[in-house]
């Protein structure tokens, strides 16, 4: 950004003022952020490399301003600071409060989605106001203190290397200038091609929207993966170890794997269970994995193909979800549910029918449910009759039985510092079978102790060892991951899909954890684009009083929208809250860019010029601010659009948007903001034609009253 800011004013006093702005507004927003609450989080920290390149654009303005004061032979530079804060002052409170107009109204959405919003909306806000009052009274008093106007070659002396610079930078520059305004009357000779444009921009702009791939939080490469291990019901513990043993000399056989610790007994999705496993992967550090198949999903997908062989478990990797507390994988999670209460019988084959038809689905990679019937199990019915003649209590009978195999939580026990919690159960080897039954003894009301295996009949039978319960309908929890190539969005729709096409009456689907959320947040893109449009629309027509030049600065925003997601689509990116987050920003920095041409173009139209002079001088005095700004804003956004590590997709989404949409929607606009601008203001004076003051002013027809009475 300095070697920008360089580059155009060829002047290291000039470039020191917009670099102390940046330290000014950061730490001014850090101090917000400990006002606020705010954490130091990923959204924060979005918010704060993101603000690096806007605070910048205010105090670029001001120094440019200076510097072309300068320019047009002004030698005093407190005069020329004067001159040129008179220029610009109206046009930095105006594109401010549109920023500022974009993120606080979003700041208010509900959900997840708002929380996302309100963090990051609140910051950039924070830090762009800090920016104005920054441009309107630091930036000027730096200007008029350091800034110097650069030599000519007619003062006799050695010019210095700035000032070689500048006069080279001049001669290119003022060809650069040549060549926009050849391009800018080019337009206002054929208007209809602009409108050509912008149909076509809002036009690609839909398509590229619908189309892309959607998804609520990008996943990340946090460097571990989980395995769910699920083996036949009814399998022992020994069983279930023979079968992890196998995946374990599986893992060690990849080389992007470090560590691969087992539990037996246990797993994330499929929950407790002597059949149940689960492993916790640790990968090598991102720096020892460059190479594409060394991401996580390659590696995952390595894992489903080296343990395919293994018929006797159902082998499922899964990452964390990256918003912690929304279910326990990254993946999709769906709850077919019993809405007419059958048996459960029925919910599972109709939960299958479900699972075969998505899993023939390309958008799906793997779906999968832990749900069976096939647990081997006791029924348990007792005698009551024989209890009351025994005078025993039935529910004394079961909760003897329940203490004694289940096991009871009696009490707590304080032993070397510490909390431990006293349970009540049988060693393992008085409950083996159902011989030991007869060890087991309640007391009657006599006092006497009697076995409570002859007040017990067991009978074999198959059952599911839990059952879930969602919205109180019984249900089976799905879960599943979308296959490569696919979004968690496609995913979800797939799942829709699938669901109106196999599931009969009487039964129907939930999402939950982060599906859940992200299917219930579809609409709300375009919600919150309304909501920015319209307070930016009537921040304008406070700052023009004018209902139709505002549409200049608006029409010229769906440009950078078609760019932000043109190149989303090249990089193969999807429609994300990061994507989202960086729209909303593109939608302030564009209207900035647009309201410095416009509101020039409306002074000069004020000062008496026509309305294609007008257009065509605000074009060629605005271009070098408008190119710095933008440019700042675009390199400030690379490092984010290449990184890598953790955090590397989320960086990604906002990188890439936000330099498709800066890169494409300043070049349409430096082109289109002038034609609009013709045209609206040739309406605006025709259809609602300025008032004139001697006729509407109660003070001038006074006297002529007073004269006739």
């Amino acid at each position: 950004m300095v070697l920008v800011v360089y580059v155009f004013l060829q002047s290291l006093r000039s470039t020191f003022i917009p670099a102390l702005s940046i330290i000014v507004s950061l730490v001014g927003t850090f101090a917000f952020l400990y006002a606020a609450g705010f954490s130091l989080n990923m959204l924060t920290l979005f918010a704060l490399v993101l603000v690096i390149g806007t605070v910048v654009d205010d105090a670029i303005v001001v120094v440019e301003a200076v510097q072309a004061k300068f320019d047009e032979g002004y030698r005093s530079a407190y005069r020329a600071t004067v001159d040129a804060m008179d220029g610009i002052t109206s046009a930095l409170v105006t594109t401010t409060f549109v920023f500022m107009a974009v993120f606080i109204p979003v700041s208010f959405i509900g959900g997840t989605t708002g929380t996302f919003y309100t963090q990051f909306g609140l910051t950039m806000a924070a830090a762009v106001a800090i920016s104005l009052i920054n441009a309107l009274t630091l930036s000027p008093a730096l200007c008029a203190l350091i800034m110097t106007p650069h030599q000519s070659a007619g003062e006799g002396r050695r010019l210095s290397f700035s000032s070689r610079f500048h006069i080279a930078f001049d001669a290119a520059f003022h060809r650069l200038v040549s060549r926009y305004k050849f391009g800018v009357q080019f337009m206002l000779r054929r208007k209809w091609l602009a409108g050509l444009l912008l149909v076509v921009a809002c036009g690609g702009f839909a398509l590229l929207m619908s189309t892309t791939k959607t998804g609520l939080v990008p996943n990340e490469d946090m460097g571990t993966v989980f395995i769910d291990v699920r083996t036949s019901p009814g399998n022992s513990t020994r069983q279930t170890r023979i079968v992890m043993e196998q995946v374990d000399s599986c893992l060690r056989t990849i080389p992007q794997i470090e560590l691969q610790p087992n539990t037996t007994g246990n797993s994330m999705l499929s929950g407790q269970g002597a059949c149940n496993g689960m492993f916790t992967i640790r990968l090598k550090d991102w720096s020892e994995r460059t190479d594409r198949e060394d991401a996580i999903d390659a590696v995952m997908d390595e894992i489903s193909r080296r343990t395919a062989f293994i018929t006797s478990a159902d082998i499922m990797p899964f990452t964390r979800p990256m918003i912690p507390g929304y279910g326990v994988s990254s993946g999709f999670e769906v709850y077919v549910q019993d809405q007419k209460g059958g048996t459960t019988e029925d919910l599972l084959k109709y939960t299958r029918q479900f699972l075969e038809a998505l899993n023939r689905r390309p958008e799906i990679g793997r779906a999968t449910t832990s749900f069976d019937t096939k647990f081997p199990q006791y029924l348990v019915e007792v005698d009551a009759a024989r209890c009351k003649r025994n005078g025993v209590s039935p529910a004394d009978v079961l909760s003897t039985l329940s203490g004694y195999i289940g096991g009871n939580y009696a009490s707590n026990m304080n032993r070397f510092s510490k909390l431990y919690r006293v349970m009540v159960q049988a060693p393992p080897e008085y409950r083996l079978d159902t011989e030991s039954l007869n060890n087991i003894f309640v007391r009657n009301d006599a006092g006497e102790m009697s076995p409570i295996a002859q007040y017990l009949t067991l009978t074999r039978v198959y059952g599911s060892e839990v059952l879930t319960r969602f919205n109180l309908f019984s249900s089976i929890q799905v879960n599943g991951a979308p296959a490569s190539g696919y979004s968690s969005g496609q995913a979800i729709e797939a799942v829709r899909e699938v669901a109106a096409a196999t599931l009969p009456t009487g039964y129907g689907y939930e999402f939950g954890g982060m599906s859940r959320e992200e299917s219930s947040t579809g609409n709300t893109t375009t919600l919150v684009f309304i909501i920015c449009v319209v307070f930016i629309y009537l921040i304008l027509c406070a700052l023009y009083e004018s209902l139709f030049i505002p549409l200049a600065v608006i029409l010229s925003v769906p440009f950078g929208l078609a760019g932000s997601f043109l190149f989303a689509r090249m990089f193969g990116l999807e429609n994300n809250i990061y994507l989202q987050t960086g729209l909303i920003m593109l939608i302030g920095l564009l209207s900035k860019t647009a309201i410095l041409l416009t509101e020039y173009a409306a002074e000069r139209r004020q000062h008496g010029m026509s309305i294609a002079q007008a257009a065509i001088s605000a074009a060629k005095v605005r271009l070098r601010p408008i190119l710095m700004t933008s440019l700042t804003m675009i390199f400030g956004m690379l490092p984010l659009m290449f990184a890598s590590g953790v955090g590397a997709n989320g960086n990604a989404s906002i990188g890439v948007g936000t330099v498709g949409g800066m890169l494409i929607g300043t070049i349409a606009l430096l082109f289109i903001v002038p034609p609009l601008f013709m045209v609206f203001q040739y309406l605006q004076e025709r259809w609602m034609p300025g008032r004139n003051l001697a006729e509407s002013d109660p003070e001038s027809v006074q006297p002529e009253s007073k004269s006739r009475a």
